[in-house]
């Protein structure tokens, strides 16, 4: 009994050590640091390191008003930063779209489809980008 115990706990210790040298040496793949990247350029473009560190209101009700967009430039509120992270990602999937347009080149009309479902979303992700910052110019008159 004893030997046999001695056996299912070395190859459990075995089988154990195999499974952390395997997730201690994977390689995460290219798509997920890709990924991961993005995530982080978009979270802190979009104003998320502010939002962490000054905990703004989520927005505001003001003379039977609701105020998604801080009126200046000298401050944001929460959903300021989600919407001009929305935003930024809309822009970036515009550009992916634009990216895989061009890889469809034995299929013009896809490509074309494709190509222009980018460029709208990257063009609609700049122009609403600078209608908030106009906004916010203007103290939200």
């Amino acid at each position: 009994m004893t030997s046999k115990l001695k056996k299912n706990s070395s190859s459990l210790s075995f089988s154990l050590s195999r499974w952390f040298r395997k997730a201690t040496t994977n390689t995460p793949t290219f798509a997920i640091l890709t990924i991961a990247v993005v995530v982080y350029s978009v979270f802190i473009f979009g104003g998320g390191i502010y939002t962490i560190i000054n905990h703004p209101p989520t927005s505001a009700y003001y003379n039977n008003q609701f105020y998604f967009i801080y009126p200046s430039l000298s401050s944001q509120f929460v959903s300021d930063t989600i919407i001009s992270m929305m935003l930024y990602a809309l822009g970036f999937i515009g550009f992916l779209i634009i990216y895989q347009s061009s890889k469809s080149a034995y299929k013009p009309r896809q490509a074309y489809m494709m190509l222009v479902i980018g460029v709208a979303l990257v063009f609609m992700s700049y122009i609403f980008l600078e209608g908030v910052i106009a906004y916010k110019q203007s103290n939200g008159q």
